[in-house]
């Protein structure tokens, strides 16, 4: 899924925004908090926010939430990201740090210890992570926002395709990151890493695609065997628990989106 495109179809009301007076002007620092203060931009849909949330939970960070009508962007969002105009976005002390991944970096390298750590210490294994995380974001994310936003259903079963082929791919990856789960469940082996963190922003658009087309991404214990115990047991931490989003208001929110699609699309000849 890309960073831009299912926030934008947001189908609840648009809150009322009180304008600003002409002429007023403040800072990042006073729009969003002082000395040290954290705020994070975000949107309940974004699988992106999801994952920011997931991961400042994890390391124990405290922070102001801001939910986002993306719809009528606030001025806050586009002074703190300009050139993408879209969530996340993390304000720490009055300095923006834009999209999720690189997000993730920045919140476990100025928070925590060696003990809490996404990353891994060792060079190699932070490499392997981080490719890890970019594949299923480009070969999984990437065509599963396709399929989302396809004005057809041949089109959305073209891009579920290589979305189901790809996490062939990322059911290797977990192999690899845990010697076959003899290492663990989680990419990160015995503990949450950063892999798990990027990938577990769209668990429940997992659950809500196995209801709405029936295509079981993870679920399928006979082709996807480490990542079927891996969507349970990350289900099963506290984060998740407080944190994904219910998956009846996904189911929801994708067949608005479906239907949205679908009526733009053009006619058959």
């Amino acid at each position: 899924m890309s960073s831009t495109s299912i926030k934008d179809l947001d189908p609840t009301p648009a809150p009322r925004r009180t304008p600003r007076p002409q002429g007023q002007t403040h800072s990042l620092r006073s729009m969003a908090g002082d000395g040290g203060e954290m705020t994070l931009l975000g949107h309940w849909g974004s699988p992106f926010v999801t994952r920011v949330r997931l991961a400042l939970r994890l390391k124990g960070v405290r922070y102001s939430y801001v939910e986002e009508d993306l719809r009528s962007k606030s001025d806050l969002l586009l002074r703190c990201n300009p050139v993408h105009r879209a969530v996340p976005v993390l304000i720490h002390d009055g300095r923006p740090v834009c999209e999720s991944r690189v997000i993730l970096q920045y919140v476990d390298e100025a928070f925590g210890s060696p003990g809490d750590a996404l990353l891994p210490a060792d060079p190699h294994e932070r490499a392997v992570a981080r490719f890890w995380a970019a594949y299923f974001d480009e070969e999984m994310g990437a065509p599963w926002d396709r399929a989302l936003r396809a004005g057809t259903e041949e089109e959305r079963a073209a891009w579920m395709q290589k979305v189901v082929d790809a996490a062939d791919g990322l059911e290797r990856g977990l192999g690899e990151c845990t010697d076959g789960g003899r290492k663990g469940c989680f990419f990160g082996g015995e503990r949450v890493g950063y892999v798990d963190v990027v990938v577990g922003g769209v668990v429940s658009y997992v659950h809500a695609t196995a209801r709405v087309s029936g295509e079981r991404l993870f679920q399928d214990e006979g082709r996807t065997p480490l990542l079927a115990a891996w969507l349970r047991r990350f289900g099963e931490l506290d984060a998740a628990t407080e944190l994904l989003q219910d998956v009846d208001r996904v189911v929801e929110y994708v067949r608005f989106i479906h239907a949205k699609n679908a009526a733009k699309a053009p006619p058959a000849n």
